[in-house]
C-alpha cells in the first residue's frame, strides 16, 4: 500500500515549513511569551501560505494540506491557535474544552471563541487573563456560558486529528534535535550515539514516531469512507497514540539531553512546554482511553480483526 502523500500536498508542506521557519522557530515561540507581536506575525505567516483559504470540512485535498500545515506549525512551536482558527464557526475560533476545568490555549487573543466538549455540547466561553504558567504559557482559564446547542461530531473529529498532526510535527522536531545531540556530544572519548543503550532509546522513539505518522495519514483520509461513529473512534485513537508517542519521545529527549533539556536555551524545553495543552486538553490520555471502551463494545472501534466496515 502506498502511503505517500500527494506531490502537491508534499510541496505545500515544504513551502509552509519554510515560511513558518522564517519566524524563528522555538526561540521565537519563547519570545512570544512576552511579545504579542510575534503571535500576530505568526498569523501573517499563515495568511501568506493561504492557511485560512483551506476548506478543511468538505475538501479532502484541503484537509490533507491543513494536516501537513499543522505538522509544520508543530515543528516550530508556532505560537498561534491554528487548528482553532481553521475550524472557526461563523468567524469564532473553535476550542475543545473540558467543562469541569475549562482552559483555552491562546484564549487571550482578540476575537470571538466557541467552545465544545467531546460530546459536542456547545458553549460560549468567557476567557480570563493569562496565568503565564511555564507549562502551556498561553493557556487561559475560561468560564463557560451554556451549553446552548451542539457542534457537529465531524468538527470534533477534525479538531482531534489536526491537533495530533501538530503533536507529530513537534515530536519530529524533538527527535531531530536529540539525534543531532547524541551524534555530536562526546562522552568517555566517543559520541553518545556510539553507545548501544543510547541507540536503542533513539530507535524506539523513532519507531513510535513513524507509527504515529502512518496512523495520522491513515486517519485523516478516512472521513469520506467510514461512518461518523467509526470516524470518531479513529480520531480518539489517533489523539491517544499521539499523546503516548509524545510521552516517549519527550522522555527520551530529556534523558539524553540531561539538564539542558529543561533549560529554555534548548529548543526541547520550548517544544515540550508549548505542547502540553495539546497533550492534556481537552482530556488526559487516560480519559481518552476510557472514552474508547464503549466503541470497542459496539464495534465502532475498528481493528485488524474487525469485520469489514460497510459504507
Amino acid at each position: 500500500m502506498n502511503t505517500e502523500l500527494p506531490q502537491d500536498v508534499t510541496e505545500f508542506r515544504t513551502v509552509a515549513a519554510e515560511r513558518l521557519a522564517q519566524l524563528g522557530g522555538p526561540p521565537a515561540a519563547l519570545r512570544a511569551e512576552a511579545d504579542d507581536g510575534i503571535r500576530q506575525a505568526a498569523r501573517d505567516a499563515l495568511n501568506d501560505v493561504g492557511a485560512f483559504e483551506l476548506d478543511v470540512r468538505t475538501g479532502p485535498d484541503d484537509r490533507l494540506a491543513a494536516a501537513v500545515l499543522c505538522q509544520a506549525a508543530g515543528a516550530v512551536a508556532l505560537p498561534y491557535p491554528l487548528v482553532e482558527e481553521l475550524l472557526s464557526i461563523d468567524g469564532a475560533r473553535l476550542a475543545l474544552v473540558n467543562p469541569d476545568a475549562p482552559r483555552i490555549d491562546h484564549g487571550d487573543l482578540s476575537g470571538a471563541w466557541i467552545a465544545a466538549d467531546l460530546d459536542g455540547n456547545r458553549y460560549h466561553p468567557l476567557p480570563a487573563s493569562r496565568s503565564n504558567a511555564k507549562l502551556g504559557p498561553f493557556l487561559v482559564p475560561a468560564a463557560l456560558d451554556g451549553p446552548d446547542g451542539s457542534v457537529p461530531a465531524a468538527d470534533i473529529n477534525l479538531h482531534l486529528m489536526l491537533g495530533s498532526w501538530r503533536i507529530l510535527g513537534a515530536m519530529g522536531q524533538s527527535l531531530d534535535i536529540v539525534t543531532a545531540h547524541v551524534r555530536s556530544r562526546v562522552q568517555f572519548g566517543k559520541p553518545l550515539a556510539d553507545f548501544q543503550a543510547v541507540r536503542f532509546a533513539v530507535a524506539d522513539a523513532s519507531v513510535s514516531l513513524r507509527g504515529l505518522c502512518e496512523l495520522a495519514k491513515y486517519t485523516v483520509s478516512r472521513p469520506e469512507t467510514v461512518p461518523a461513529q467509526i470516524c470518531s473512534a479513529d480520531a480518539l485513537v489517533l489523539r491517544l497514540k499521539a499523546a503516548d508517542t509524545a510521552r516517549q519521545v519527550l522522555r527520551t529527549s530529556h534523558q539524553l539531553l540531561g539538564a539542558l533539556g529543561f533549560c529554555d536555551e534548548s529548543d526541547i524545553s520550548v517544544l515540550d512546554r508549548h505542547s502540553q495543552p495539546l497533550l492534556r486538553l481537552p482530556l488526559s490520555a487516560e480519559a481518552l482511553a476510557q472514552r474508547l471502551i464503549p466503541n470497542a463494545a459496539d464495534g465502532s472501534l475498528e481493528t485488524l480483526f474487525s469485520d469489514p466496515v460497510s459504507t
